[in-house]
């Protein structure tokens, strides 16, 4: 009785990392807990490495002054898998094939070809497979690597040279996603030449809406709410499409990137030039906040910032009210401002009744600060910047040559591991982690 109790709950822990980053809100968590520390049972190596569509960016940008400008475009820099109970599934940018691999030995079971690089990896959904490819085609494949069906989403079949490859001139570099059935994607990096948002039937590839815009390109993992499909674009800003009938609503401000979550009704993507990560909530096009970092993991009312050298978790509920707080006085005090000047050299009596806001409004400001200061619960040094995911308790952080587990509880670092090259990708999936580095490797590890 008691090993079926143990049994029963292993099974509803583990779960399916059927996406990137586990679901269409891109969140980068999952409950499964893994018992630490972790061995490693496998490791994949393909025979080549990623070939990433953009190698990175300038080292600076002397007009506007800014230096060590981030690389906003990492969305095919490593070999992101999705994963079932049995299964590992990824595409791979240099040989135009979806892989699968035995979930407990790392051999290949499977390939699939399609005429074009996969810079994304597939969406596991209904028992099917969906990718895209820059051939400009939508695939639907079955988990035993059999083709369902293909419809292309470039407008035209015409091809060129990109990357030393022969491509779509609208490649499909946004991934796939699936809601109620209708899956979701992005054709085109050429805004000239048009960029497409497609909805189609996932049971047969129909069309069900097509939208065509001329102002950004669809480049990096895209987004699914209720309601909105959010497009990032490239090292530009995101655009926000009502998912109903594809209508372009708006683009948020911001400093671009293909780095993207949801959290409710909230935006949060980057990480910009600088390395900043906006928020933006609601249907506001503005940004409501700024955070300094590369990834956030958003639980509950906490949020797990990670930086360059640092990793730290913020009570999001009471800093946001507070932003919006600083914001309102920030405002007034530079209204009340205003009014002082002008007041002043009017010699008007009021003089010292709107210096007294003015002054209140000065203190507020650094009270304010001061607490927003206190929302941060813990802070620790992270030398691992380049992937974040929470599995129950515990963030893993991937890092150069290395995999890194923190703590949720005080942010100590309770375990780690070697990998060959730059652990960009982290998933986690019946009791598996799986990291996926710039090297191609996938590393498998699980408990002892």
């Amino acid at each position: 009785m008691r090993f079926l109790f143990l049994f029963i709950s292993f099974c509803v822990s583990a779960a399916d990392w059927p996406t990137y980053r586990a679901d269409a809100s891109r969140s980068g968590v999952t409950t499964e807990q893994l018992a630490l520390p972790l061995k490693q049972a496998w490791v994949h190596q393909p025979l080549h490495a990623p070939r990433p569509a953009w190698r990175g960016p300038a080292k600076r940008d002397p007009y506007n002054k800014v230096e060590n400008l981030k690389n906003r475009q990492l969305f095919d820099h490593a070999f992101h898998v999705v994963a079932d109970a049995k299964q590992i599934y990824f595409g791979s940018s240099a040989d135009d094939q979806i892989h699968c691999l035995n979930a407990d030995t790392g051999k290949e079971s499977w390939t699939f070809f399609t005429e074009g690089p996969v810079r994304l990896a597939p969406t596991l959904h209904g028992g099917k497979l969906y990718v895209g490819s820059d051939d400009g085609h939508a695939y639907c494949i079955s988990t035993a690597g059999k083709s369902i069906w293909r419809q292309r989403l470039a407008p035209s079949e015409y091809r060129i040279a990109g990357n030393n490859r022969i491509i779509s001139a609208w490649p499909v570099r946004t991934g796939i996603l699936v809601r109620d059935d209708v899956a979701y994607a992005g054709a085109g990096m050429f805004p000239s030449e048009g960029v497409h948002v497609v909805a189609f039937s996932a049971a047969d590839g129909k069309e069900r809406w097509r939208t065509e815009r001329t102002d950004k390109p669809a480049q990096g993992y895209l987004l699914v709410s209720e309601d909105r499909v959010y497009v990032p674009a490239g090292r530009d800003n995101p655009g926000v499409y009502d998912r109903a009938n594809g209508k372009h609503l708006r683009a948020v401000g911001g400093g671009g990137g293909t780095y993207a979550l949801l959290t409710g009704n909230t935006l949060v993507f980057g990480p910009g030039r600088k390395g900043q990560l906006g928020l933006v909530q609601g249907e506001s096009k503005d940004i409501f906040a700024n955070f300094s970092g590369n990834h956030m993991i958003v639980f509950r009312e906490k949020s797990y910032l990670h930086a360059d050298k640092a990793l730290s978790v913020l009570d999001r509920v009471r800093y946001l009210k507070l932003e919006g707080e600083r914001k309102q006085v920030d405002k007034d005090r530079k209204t009340d401002g205003t009014l002082l000047a002008k007041l002043r050299k009017q010699k008007s009596p009021d003089v010292a009744a709107v210096l007294e806001r003015v002054t209140a409004g000065g203190r507020r400001l650094g009270e304010i600060s001061a607490a927003m200061k206190a929302c941060f619960l813990w802070r620790v040094d992270c030398g691992q910047p380049h992937a974040l995911v929470l599995a129950g308790d515990t963030l893993f952080a991937g890092g150069d040559n290395e995999v890194v587990a923190y703590s949720t509880s005080d942010g100590k670092q309770v375990w780690k591991a070697k990998v060959n090259g730059v652990a960009l990708g982290l998933a986690v999936a019946h009791g598996r982690l799986l990291v996926s580095t710039n090297k191609g490797t996938i590393h498998c590890f699980t408990t002892k």
